[in-house]
């Protein structure tokens, strides 16, 4: 008599034999973005005379709805060439959410807000957590966006002078786990303080700032429309982007420095910032703002005016002299030493004017 057991046996040979028989034709994942390096992944935007269209069979119980019929009827001239109708889209939305009131800090919360805060000691301490920053390798998305949770957070909470360093390590633990892939832990905020605070402070703090703003975490910051823009203001070439690259990331950080920054919606200081960094690598055979990136951004020259000449003040360090972070970063190799690039004294004032 077969017992349970050995009929579970015979079925798994059974199923095993099978298997053995039929051909494998599994295939790899792959993640979205690497479908067009899939080998079997036919692009429709290609025109190659050698590959027919495949037509299936018609079946005749089959009828075809209004909508099928559309979309069997869709003829290569109708695929899109390219996503750029999809980027103008996502800008489009990035820049309506950055202009809404919630993820906005009140442009002037240290004079109406704050007793023990001044613009000094916020960029004081913004200036510290550049360093942390650097020491944990955290993107530059993390930074801008704790500096982000900081303005929003003492635009509604007095803070006093003592707890000011713990708002910051807490903001960016908060942006770490938003935006890093592995975060450093409370005990690695905690350590890089010397352990002023104790992790329940950490933790308690890290509450109150996600409270208060709601749980609204994910907003754009500068660095979320640098990257387009650079890309466009490279004019092609390799070289020269990295260099505008690196050079608009790093005025973009001495933004953060300055309270003054905190009034430009993050797309126009990202649109200043690349202004600023053609304007000082092509200066004088070039004009720094080009009829693409007015396109692009949504910005004529003159509307970044304000903008640009703050930034140039920090990059020559008329403005924020005493903080070093910044400037100590980007004298690196890595970055290109773009913080020892010379810049012209003074911008014309025929760059801000239409053309």
């Amino acid at each position: 008599m077969d017992t349970r057991a050995s009929k579970k046996r015979a079925n798994a040979r059974t199923l095993v034999s099978d298997e053995n028989q039929q051909p494998k034709c599994k295939k790899p994942r792959v993640v979205l973005g690497e479908l067009t390096s899939v080998p079997n992944f036919i692009d429709l935007t290609t025109s190659n005379p050698r590959i027919k269209r495949v037509q299936c069979p018609k079946n005749p119980r089959i009828k075809k709805s209004a909508a099928t019929k559309r979309a069997v009827s869709l003829s290569e001239k109708d695929v899109p060439q390219s996503s750029e109708p999809f980027e103008s889209d996502i800008y489009q939305y990035l820049r309506t959410m950055e202009m809404e009131k919630k993820r906005r800090p009140l442009i002037d919360y240290i004079e109406r807000v704050q007793k023990e805060v001044n613009a000094n000691r916020r960029g004081i301490l913004v200036d510290w957590l550049v360093e942390v920053a650097e020491e944990y390798n955290l993107l530059p998305d993390t930074l801008h966006l704790s500096v982000s949770y900081i303005d929003r957070f003492l635009s509604i909470n007095p803070m006093t002078k003592p707890r000011l360093q713990l708002l910051g390590v807490s903001s960016l633990l908060v942006a770490s786990k938003y935006e890093e892939i592995n975060p450093p832990s409370v005990e690695d905020f905690c350590d890089i303080t010397d352990n002023t605070y104790k992790k329940t402070e950490v933790v308690k703090m890290e509450a109150d700032i996600l409270k208060s703003l709601n749980f609204e975490m994910g907003n754009p910051t500068v660095m979320t429309f640098i990257r387009r823009f650079a890309g466009i203001a490279g004019e092609n070439q390799n070289t020269l982007n990295s260099l505008i690259e690196f050079l608009g990331y790093y005025l973009a950080e001495l933004s953060l420095l300055d309270y003054d920054c905190i009034r430009f919606l993050p797309s126009i200081v990202a649109a200043s910032a690349i202004f600023l960094a053609r304007y000082i690598i092509f200066w004088p055979e070039v004009h720094p703002w080009t009829s693409s990136l007015c396109e692009c951004s949504g910005y004529k020259s003159v509307e970044l005016k304000e903008c640009v000449l703050i930034l140039h003040d920090l990059y020559l360090s008329k403005r924020a002299a005493s903080f070093k972070a910044v400037r100590d970063k980007y004298e690196q190799d890595k970055y290109k030493y773009v913080a020892n690039v010379i810049s012209p004294p003074k911008i014309p004032s025929n760059y801000f004017e239409e053309v």
